[in-house]
């Protein structure tokens, strides 16, 4: 292994990147800094992928990190056919580990962001498609796998910081008694556990992939319990 190949962490030029890409959001500015963009966002967080996703299988064994774009990178571009904000780049740098044979964002995982400010480290399943909402619902309701998130969402939320959201619907489901001990979650369209913070020094070093490890393993049990849900279905 080449020293170019060794993860020594991210650049203060990093963050720094997108806090110029939210003031100047244009193909211009991004073009005239198309150089900066390689050597401090993409060239280290490929390598961040690779480290964190060894890291990653003694939570997750069969995790898949892949360095790519559209896999474990989330691209850059947004898509605007459909949005009103027309401004062409997302203003942070995202990445996505994720178990399971479904398709990439229909699986459990982490996931890890960087903005000009601050980081955020989640896990679990931001929304649930059709089939996944369903068996979802089933599973709050029934006598052993409900329990079992219940204790997985207290887990997580007695460490300080850590939060668990979802929460989207007004209505308990019809067909679903709401007087059940777990109705609360059955207005859920997802389920994924977070925790946001400042920037912190070890972005800044190989110690960011113990630091984000760390974080993702506190909040593993919200990604076991929508992992194993999904691989009842």
């Amino acid at each position: 292994m080449t020293d170019r190949e060794v993860f020594s962490g991210f650049s203060p030029e990093t963050p720094a990147f997108f806090a110029g890409l939210a003031k100047n959001n244009t193909k211009l500015w991004f073009d005239e800094h198309r150089a900066d963009f390689q050597t401090h966002v993409m060239t280290p967080a490929q390598l961040f992928v690779e480290v964190i996703g060894t890291r990653l299988r003694a939570l997750a064994p069969e995790i898949i990190a892949d360095p790519r774009v559209n896999r474990s990178l989330f691209r850059l571009n947004r898509d605007v056919r459909f949005s009103r904000d027309k401004t062409p780049y997302k203003t942070h740098l995202a990445f996505w580990f994720w178990e399971g044979s479904r398709p990439r964002m229909e699986n459990s995982g982490f996931y890890f962001h960087i903005e000009p400010d601050s980081i955020m480290t989640g896990s679990g399943l931001y929304f649930f498609p059709r089939p996944l909402l369903d068996a979802y619902r089933q599973a709050v309701v029934h006598p052993v796998y409900g329990p079992q998130l219940v204790e997985a969402i207290k887990t997580v939320r007695s460490k300080p910081g850590y939060d668990v959201w979802g929460k989207h619907y007004k209505k308990i489901p019809a067909g679903f008694d709401p007087k059940h001990e777990n109705s609360g979650l059955l207005l859920y369209d997802g389920m994924t556990a977070f925790l946001e913070e400042p920037i912190p020094a070890e972005l800044f070093s190989a110690e960011i992939v113990d630091f984000v490890y760390e974080r993702f393993a506190q909040m593993a049990p919200i990604q076991r319990w929508v992992a194993d849900m999904i691989a009842r279905i």
